[in-house]
Order: C-alpha cells, then sequence, then structure tokens
C-alpha cells in the first residue's frame, strides 16, 4: 500500500499530516471512494465505523487495517465536516490533491460508495469491501489477511 501513496501525505480525521509509510505498512487497507452528499455513503459510512473499531479498538492486537478515505465531496470544508461526523479515526487523502482522480480511475470508480481492499503493493484483495462487509461482518477480515500476504498472528 505504501507504493501506491509514495511521495504524498495522509490526513487524520483532526487534521494532522500522516505519512503513509508508517501509517499504511504491513496492513490491508480499505481505500473508501465516498462522499457526505451521497446518501448511499451516508448509509454505510456507520457500518464501516463500527467494523474499523471492533478490528481496531476491541480486539487484541489491533489488527492490521487501515482505511483511506478518497473524497467525493464538493469542497474541502464538505469533506471535513462529513469525516468529524460520521467517519472513524480512519485517514484520507487531502482534498486538493489531484491524485484522487488517478486512483479513480486506477481502480475503476464508477459509483460511491466503494471500498477496495488492497494488498500493501495496491494490487486488488477485493473490490466489494462494502458488501463483503454487509454479508459477512467481521469474518471478511480473515480472507482479506490471506489475500494480503502479510504475515500476522492475528485471531479474530
Amino acid at each position: 500500500m505504501v507504493d501506491v501513496f509514495t511521495g504524498r501525505l495522509l490526513v487524520s480525521k483532526d487534521g494532522r499530516s500522516v505519512d503513509p509509510e508508517e501509517a499504511l505498512q504491513n496492513k490491508v487497507v480499505g481505500l473508501y471512494f465516498s462522499a457526505g452528499w451521497c446518501s448511499p455513503c451516508r448509509d454505510f459510512t456507520p457500518v464501516l465505523c463500527d467494523f474499523y473499531t471492533e478490528l481496531l479498538e476491541e480486539s487484541q492486537p489491533p489488527a492490521p487495517f487501515e482505511v483511506v478515505f478518497i473524497s467525493s465531496d464538493r469542497s474541502a470544508e464538505e469533506m471535513a465536516g462529513y469525516m468529524h461526523s460520521m467517519h472513524g479515526d480512519w485517514l484520507a487523502l487531502p482534498f486538493h490533491d489531484p491524485y484522487k482522480h488517478d486512483l479513480k480511475r486506477k481502480y475503476n470508480i464508477t459509483a460511491i460508495p466503494k471500498l477496495v481492499i488492497v494488498k500493501q503493493t495496491g494490487d486488488i484483495i477485493t473490490d466489494k469491501g462494502r458488501k463483503q462487509i454487509r454479508d459477512k461482518g467481521l469474518s471478511c477480515f480473515r480472507n482479506w489477511l490471506e489475500g494480503a500476504d502479510i504475515f500476522q498472528n492475528f485471531s479474530s
């Protein structure tokens, strides 16, 4: 995943700049293409929050999982408002970074919300993360982990 964001900075929910190399190292990463104006996005975001919280805050050790939000909001203010009102404590590509257009092309994003689960290399594990979380809950993470080629003694 580090490969995908090389030379870029991500931002945390509280606005801090985050080095993707540190934050995403040895993790399964969910690229979350979403926007606050999109009602299906607003419907799924709390589900993703619960999933994220259970994996990272309620399991020991925390699961090797991170979400990176790629915004389709209309302004930086809209994006910030959506992140503060609905998002988990995950990362985001800064609003003004034109790289979001490259990511949308690379992962063939034609509609939102879309949760693409990727390996460290940026290769897709599944582009059906949203459906899998809705259908299988936490158990889908084990499949993602197996597809991610990450050595980890995580148990769910």
